[in-house]
C-alpha cells in the first residue's frame, strides 16, 4: 500500500470504537474523510452512569444499540429501549444516563437550521413496511431498519441500521450518492468470530479499499460504491448514517446511481420512498 493509500485509510476505517465507557467521539470532519458528519458512542453503567453534553451547532441523533437509558433534552425526559432513536436539534443541552447500562450511537452533522425534537419507537418503526423492509435477491438479501429519515425533519441527518442473512452480500447491487450524501457504517451485534468485508472504490476494476470489519468497526464513505460481504454462517449488522451536502434538498433516502453492469437489479431501497 502507498504512503497515498495509507493516509486515506487512515482517515476512512475506525476500529474498535466501542472500546470506552462514557462519552466517546470516534470520528469528526476533523480527523476524517467527512464533511458533515460526525459518530461516536455513548456507553453508560454503574461505574459511569451520566454524561452531560451542548451540542452547538450539530443536530443529533441517538440510536439506543442495548440497554436503557433517560435522555433529558430541551425541558422533556425519555426511556429509551434498545433500537428507539431520538432527534435533538442544534443548540441543545443533553443529558443521558441510567440505571443499569446503556449503549448508544451518536450522530451529528452541522446544520443552520434548528429543527423540532423528535422521538422515534422501534416498535412503531417496525410496524411500517417503508420504514422495516426486506430486500436484495439471493445472495444479497438483508433487513432495513430506517429510523431517521423522512419520519423525523432534520437539516442533513439520516440513519437506521441493516442485518444480512448469513454469508449475503449488503447494499447490492453496488451503488453510490456522493453527489448529495456522504455516509459511514458502524458495525455492531457482530460477536466473535463474525466478521465481513467493506469495500469502499471509485476504481470498478480494482476497488480502492478492501478491508475486514468486526464488531465496533466503523468505515467511512466519502464517495463512492459501498457493499459488503458477511463470512458464511453469519450475519454482517451495521448501523448507517448520511449527512446531506445541501441541508434539507440533499437529505434523501434511497436516490441512488448503480454501478454499471449491474443495473439488471433493483438498489431494494424502493420501499422506503412509497
Amino acid at each position: 500500500m502507498n504512503t497515498k493509500s495509507a493516509q486515506a485509510v487512515e482517515k476512512m476505517v475506525f476500529r474498535k470504537t466501542n472500546a470506552h465507557s462514557g462519552r466517546h467521539l470516534a470520528v469528526t470532519p476533523a480527523n476524517s474523510t467527512m464533511r458533515h458528519l460526525s459518530y461516536g458512542r455513548i456507553i453508560l453503567n454503574s461505574p459511569k452512569p451520566h454524561v452531560s453534553f451542548s451540542n452547538g451547532e450539530q443536530e443529533t441523533g441517538l440510536i439506543c444499540l442495548s440497554g436503557n437509558g433517560v435522555v433529558k433534552t430541551e425541558g422533556n425526559e425519555f426511556e429509551l429501549g434498545r433500537f428507539d432513536a431520538i432527534y435533538i436539534p442544534r443548540d441543545s443541552a443533553v443529558e443521558v444516563s441510567t440505571k443499569s447500562s446503556v449503549d448508544f450511537a451518536e450522530f451529528s452533522a452541522d446544520v443552520k437550521g434548528k429543527y423540532p425534537l423528535k422521538v422515534v419507537r422501534y416498535a412503531e418503526v417496525s410496524k411500517d413496511p417503508a420504514m422495516k423492509f426486506a430486500a436484495g435477491s439471493l445472495g444479497a438479501q438483508r433487513e432495513l431498519n430506517v429510523l431517521i429519515a423522512k419520519n423525523v425533519e432534520a437539516g442533513r441527518l439520516l440513519a437506521g441500521f441493516t442485518f444480512s442473512e448469513p454469508g449475503n452480500w449488503t447494499s447490492w447491487p453496488p451503488h453510490e450518492h456522493a453527489n448529495m450524501l456522504e455516509e459511514l457504517y458502524v458495525f455492531f451485534d457482530m460477536p466473535e468470530p463474525a466478521y465481513g468485508l467493506q469495500l469502499v472504490y471509485n476504481d470498478t476494476q480494482y476497488p480502492e479499499l478492501v478491508t475486514p470489519v468486526r464488531d465496533g468497526d466503523a468505515v467511512l464513505m466519502p464517495s463512492g460504491y459501498h457493499p459488503n460481504v458477511s463470512v458464511p454462517g453469519h450475519r454482517i449488522a451495521f448501523l448507517w448514517a448520511m449527512a446531506a451536502h445541501k441541508e434539507v434538498e440533499d437529505r434523501q433516502f434511497g436516490v441512488v446511481n448503480i454501478q454499471p453492469g449491474f443495473q439488471q437489479g433493483s438498489s431494494g431501497l424502493e420501499a422506503a420512498r412509497k
